[in-house]
């Protein structure tokens, strides 16, 4: 995925995307040490990050999907990373797998 996949860039987040081999298709999160050095931060971020991939998720049925964290944030500002998560899931286009 990381050499054939497309991006998209945020601010935190960084989504690499590509056509589902398999319907529905997958998603997987990175979320380093270096980024959220706390296991309890980087739960808290995966956690939010799935709710939001589960909500759009019918639109994106026909893509694979890895949703990485590029840099951290202090737990104040944890819903800005949940706002570019929703903002580049936004920028995909509905269930054909096509950007």
């Amino acid at each position: 995925m990381f050499k054939t996949g497309r991006r998209r860039e945020g601010a935190y987040l960084q989504l690499v995307y590509a056509p589902a081999r398999g319907i529905p298709g997958r998603v997987g999160y990175v979320l380093g040490k270096k980024a959220l050095p706390l296991a309890v931060d980087r739960n808290r971020v995966r956690r939010m990050l799935r709710e939001i991939v589960r909500a759009a998720r019918p639109r994106l049925a026909g893509y694979d999907l890895i949703v990485r964290l590029k840099r951290g944030c202090p737990r104040a500002q944890f819903r800005a990373i949940a706002g570019e998560a929703e903002a580049l899931l936004s920028l995909l286009s509905p269930a054909t797998g096509a950007p």
